[in-house]
């Protein structure tokens, strides 16, 4: 995919949430819930490149929205830049 993405972060409301938005659709049916990094593992392209990154627990991407559920012992800016870098790799 050759698409140019921007990309805007937000606590979310939840201890250990942080929010995505983009400007491209980042699902292609609706939306995706993964309680867990295994249910993310077996999940679509995106959820499966993100699964890895240490700290993360959970994921809902819906249009072009992420929620990011991660540990809160693990720095939320570590997260942010992580998951950043990888959104930008999947849409390279």
């Amino acid at each position: 995919m050759s698409e140019y993405i921007e990309i805007e972060t937000e606590l979310g409301d939840e201890l250990g949430q942080v929010i995505f938005h983009t400007n491209l659709e980042l699902t292609i049916d609706g939306r995706e819930q993964y309680a867990t990094v295994s249910e993310m593992d077996e999940g679509s392209p995106l959820a499966q490149m993100l699964a890895p990154i240490e700290g993360i627990t959970g994921l809902e991407l819906e249009g072009q929205k992420m929620i990011v559920q991660f540990d809160p012992s693990v720095a939320w800016h570590q997260i942010v830049a992580d998951a950043t870098a990888v959104l930008k790799e999947f849409f390279l």
